[in-house]
């Protein structure tokens, strides 16, 4: 773990390609033509855009598909175990002790002003979210953040932390231009025009329409394509979109897609699943009644008909297991006992763990010591989550005779609710890079007071031992230990219910390739072609080629 890990810029040159030369039949637009340009149909993040390229303030609203702009330090290779490996970084190197990270810089990146990222660029950006923590999107651990010299920084841990090299992969800790950004006030400041090390400008700005155009002196080659296109749309509309060929590349789940669209073309139409490592699931805001009781925990998810939502989904065999952790990259991780452990509804014991709690059920609200509570599930309109929402809320009446609200909201709202705990049971997503990254979010330091946003931790999980086995965790320096404490962390998982998964969850990848060709498939990928992963969605790009 502690071992240089270095990208060598003869990977990145051999896949960067030739842009196009000439321009073929097709429709054309501002911003090039059909032959130049790859689209992009964005249907999870609403039917407009806000022209907001601060990566870091507090706004919920923001621009869409900026890590195309703006680029991390590493990235996640989801292709080899989801280990964390350099990207604007030379190397990242642990010294001996875990609390000392030295960061050698790339020395051939530049922003796209021109002016070269330094030393001084990723020291100011790694010190803002410790100077403005309403900025610390990444949930940060660091303590500080020291320049050595013009092309390496150290960061500095307060204990041993070989395990937490993977937040310097988020795109909410990017590298920014401190000649730019330090004169701005970064909470209130939009960054309309941004400058970014990314392989991309911003071209041109529409509410419902993002063109962005490729640099020609991007430091990881040059893209085939001369722009890229973000269209908002919708899950229903970008499907009619892809079989056209009038959008190239889409994130969409979707039923049935054999038949519908992989069947109408098949050399061309593309439906791939990718695992992400982690799990959609059953988030209760534990800093408040009722959800503060195990057994109240406990009753809730025992009652999840799992195998009913993966169905509707068209999605069967992918349930999750309860520790969180997914078979296809973590099977050597998993403790034996929960080794293709599936929990299926045991209304018994559900409702012995209700009783347990010392809540009681009168005309459907949970009642005690002379409080009422009617519990709400806030989920995602913008994914159609409408329908398995009712499988739960439907499930909960019938085992436990609970009446749970839904309380659906668009993707932005949803987000910011879950932040700042407004919501007694939510769904979202568990994963990470390693085993402690899966876990890691459940970290007290992360747990906000209700009402102030939290940047990972938004059940407000608070509890000793689960601190104590993460802190482990991030001092371990040799896989036998860290497998020891990510079982203790899955006996923690599935004995406390902090969360409970519901499905495995996957990277649904869209792909109409009659403009472009050369994509990764789930059987031979060194990137997951998913349009916001950052670096992954980056050596996509430079791995296409024209397909006329």
């Amino acid at each position: 773990m502690r071992t240089t890990r270095r990208v060598l810029a003869a990977v990145l040159a051999a896949s960067a390609l030739v842009a196009v030369a000439g321009c073929t039949a097709g429709t054309t637009s501002a911003g090039g033509t059909r032959a130049d340009t790859i689209i992009f149909g964005k249907s999870d993040g609403g039917t407009t855009y806000v022209r907001n390229y601060n990566v870091l303030g507090p706004a919920t609203e923001k621009a869409p598909n900026a890590e195309l702009i703006y680029e991390p330090l590493a990235r996640i290779d989801y292709a080899n175990g989801a280990v964390v490996e350099p990207w604007l970084a030379d190397s990242l190197d642990f010294d001996e002790s875990g609390t000392r990270l030295t960061i050698d810089i790339r020395d051939d990146v530049t922003f796209s002003d021109g002016e070269a990222l330094t030393a001084d660029d990723v020291a100011y950006s790694l010190s803002l979210p410790l100077e403005r923590p309403e900025l610390n999107l990444a949930g940060v651990t660091y303590a500080g953040v020291e320049k050595v010299d013009d092309d390496t920084v150290q960061v500095s841990f307060d204990e041993p932390s070989f395990a937490a090299l993977n937040q310097f992969a988020s795109s909410s800790l990017p590298m920014v231009p401190e000649h730019i950004w330090k004169d701005q006030d970064l909470t209130t400041w939009t960054n309309p025009d941004p400058v970014g090390t990314g392989p991309f400008t911003l071209d041109a700005f529409a509410p419902q329409q993002v063109t962005l155009k490729a640099r020609d002196d991007y430091w990881g080659g040059k893209l085939p394509m001369a722009y890229m296109k973000i269209l908002a749309t919708s899950g229903e509309t970008v499907k009619a979109q892809l079989l056209r060929g009038d959008v190239d590349w889409a994130p969409v789940g979707w039923p049935n897609a054999e038949e519908e669209f992989v069947a109408q073309s098949p050399e061309t139409n593309l439906y791939q699943l990718y695992a992400t490592g982690g799990a959609y699931s059953m988030m209760y805001n534990t800093a408040q009644a009722p959800f503060d009781d195990v057994n109240v925990r406990r009753a809730f998810a025992m009652s999840i008909p799992r195998s009913d939502i993966t169905a509707t989904l068209n999605r069967p065999g992918t349930e999750a297991g309860p520790t969180g952790l997914v078979d296809q990259i973590y099977s050597d991780w998993i403790a034996p006992e929960y080794q293709g452990m599936v929990q299926e509804v045991d209304a018994s014991a559900a409702v012995e763990a209700l009783a347990a709690s010392g809540y009681a059920v009168v005309d459907g609200a949970l009642v005690k010591d002379g409080k009422t509570f009617t519990p709400r599930l806030s989920f995602n309109q913008d994914f159609g989550w409408n329908a398995y929402a009712d499988i739960m809320i439907n499930s909960w009446k019938k085992v436990l005779g609970v009446t749970v609200a839904p309380a659906g909201a668009p993707g932005a709202t949803l987000y910011d609710q879950q932040k700042t705990g407004d919501f007694d049971l939510t769904i979202a997503t568990t994963g990470g890079a390693g085993v402690y990254g899966v876990y890691s979010f459940l970290d007290s330091r992360y747990a906000e007071p209700l009402g102030t946003a939290a940047a990972t931790n938004i059940g407000r999980w608070n509890d000793a031992e689960t601190d104590q086995v993460l802190a482990e965790m991030t001092r371990a320096a040799d896989e036998a230990t860290m497998k020891d404490l990510g079982m203790q962390m899955q006996r923690i998982v599935v004995d406390e219910v902090p969360f409970s998964p519901l499905y495995n969850s996957y990277w649904f990848v869209d792909v109409n390739a009659s403009h472009w060709k050369g994509w990764p498939t789930p059987e031979d990928f060194d990137a997951v072609p998913f349009p916001s992963l950052g670096p992954d969605t980056i050596r996509t790009l430079l791995s296409l080629t024209p397909a006329s």
